[in-house]
């Protein structure tokens, strides 16, 4: 019998291997798409999409609860998690149809149910199947890291892999992890009902250190717990978990774990198809080859920054660098980030601390709180900021948005970003009133200004304008 052979294999169908699929279809190669477990990876099943759901059901029962603030009248809401977790699957299964093995079959692509399993550098075994590719991309992505703690093999707990098939609210849940999943659970379940600690050195620590402070200062006014210290050893003590920290112990009836993720290598048979890889992930060059020029990896199983957008952008310059001639850049320097929390936390590019150690005294960098944004205003969200980063020749160096919609908001200082986009030219883009976005705008005219009056330039163009009114009269 004769083995199959294809232009591409893509193993792993989440965010990153569906969009380098339908490309490597669309530039008309021959594509197999492999799969171990569910198509759409855990961005549709236990990442991006379950997570937004679940805060958008906290946040409504927050509004309810807080409706009298509005002159609203309304009862308390009583949580049902069993029509949460309904909920949550209804918007999975949404989004989950169009990305079926049928519906991707429909459209051309030949796609295997099965782990997957390097023979040799082109030779492949998917579950029972065996097949061969002339180039392969791996987008395996990674999977909850399990800290090696004293006490947690005797305990039980969540990771972000089953927390969304809950159907019972805790009395008291604890949190391991202030990074951007422990985040968004923690204050979910607060929302819905439940005591919260987080059990963390820091929150958010990626961020600017002013934006870290602003959800600090909302979590503690929503009654979030924050226990600064790391884990250092769990116990059980009958229905409640307890949590030894250098600064005290924690207990709980619940215990989330959410202290990053490890990329999935293991079972592919990397040493057989000469591919180097280490704790870090997948090794690869800056277009995204690994040590076998024909095999390309792409999004988490790198072991670098873990967004679903990164991953997706990666396996489309994977597929760009595999399949047509020259090569992308597959590493960018600036990725954005969101924290879905309330209010969101968006950053991109440089932190001031950061640029100032790249470039010295060369950096300006200036904040405008969104009381000052009168959309801000009417919708009651007054406690973030906005903080653009940019060099002393004009050019945009990075951002932190904190504030509602602040992910939206962020794309356009991406975009400023990618083509070295000066503050004067991210002013003078009519924006829109009342938006968010028009902080932006607001925030690049008065750092724009400011470098222009700064110094024997400011003092020549102050001449020039008094040379102009005196002309003119």
């Amino acid at each position: 019998m004769s083995i199959p052979e294809y232009d591409l294999v893509i193993i792993g169908a989440g965010a990153g291997g569906l969009i380098a699929a339908d490309f490597a279809h669309q530039l008309g190669a021959t594509v197999a798409l492999i799969e171990k477990e569910r198509i759409g990876g855990d961005c549709t099943w236990t990442g991006c999409v379950p997570s937004k759901s679940l805060v958008k059901v906290a946040n409504v029962a927050h509004l309810v609860r807080t409706a009298a603030r509005y002159g609203l009248t309304a009862a308390a809401p009583a949580v049902d998690m069993a029509g949460v977790r309904a909920y949550l699957r209804d918007t999975i299964e949404h989004i989950y149809a169009p990305t079926a093995p049928e519906a991707l079959r429909a459209k051309g692509l030949v796609v295997h149910l099965g782990a997957a399993r390097f023979i040799d550098p082109h030779t492949l075994e998917a579950g029972e199947m065996r097949l061969r590719a002339r180039r392969v991309l791996i987008c395996t992505g990674a999977a909850p890291r399990r800290p090696d703690l004293p006490g947690l093999n005797q305990i039980p707990y969540h990771t972000y892999q089953d927390i969304f098939d809950n159907t019972e609210l805790p009395e008291r849940l604890l949190v391991v992890g202030g990074g951007p999943v422990g985040c968004e659970i923690a204050q979910c379940y607060r929302r819905l009902g439940a005591q919260v600690v987080i059990i963390a050195k820091r929150l958010i620590p990626r961020v600017e250190p002013v934006a870290a402070q602003r959800l600090a200062q909302v979590f503690a006014n929503e009654g979030i717990e924050h226990c600064a210290a790391r884990a250092e050893a769990m116990s059980r003590d009958g229905g409640y978990i307890r949590v030894r920290t250098a600064a005290g112990e924690v207990t709980g009836d619940r215990l989330l774990l959410a202290v990053g993720r490890t990329p999935r290598v293991e079972g592919l048979g990397l040493a057989a198809a000469g591919v180097r890889h280490g704790q870090r992930g997948i090794e690869v060059d800056p277009y995204l080859r690994t040590s076998a020029r024909h095999i390309y990896a792409a999004g988490d199983v790198l072991g670098g920054a873990q967004f679903s957008h990164l991953a997706g952008w990666q396996a489309f310059q994977a597929v760009r660098n595999a399949l047509l001639p020259g090569h992308a850049r597959g590493l960018p320097e600036a990725v954005p980030e969101i924290t879905f929390t309330v209010p969101e936390v968006a950053h991109v590019g440089f932190t001031e601390e950061a640029a100032r150690a790249r470039f010295g005294a060369q950096v300006q960098a200036s904040s405008m709180e969104l009381a000052r944004v009168d959309r801000a205003v009417s919708e009651d969200d007054t406690i973030g900021l906005v903080k653009l980063i940019a060099h002393r020749n004009g050019r945009v160096l990075g951002a932190t948005i904190v504030g509602e919609r602040a992910g939206e908001s962020l794309a356009e200082v991406g975009l400023a970003l990618s083509t070295q986009m000066t503050l004067s030219a991210l002013a003078a883009s009519i924006h829109p009133y009342p938006t968010y976005n028009s902080a932006i705008q607001l925030l690049a005219t008065q750092m724009a200004i400011e470098r222009r009056l700064t110094g024997l330039g400011g003092r020549v163009l102050r001449r020039l304008s008094r040379m102009m009114l005196n002309r003119r009269a």
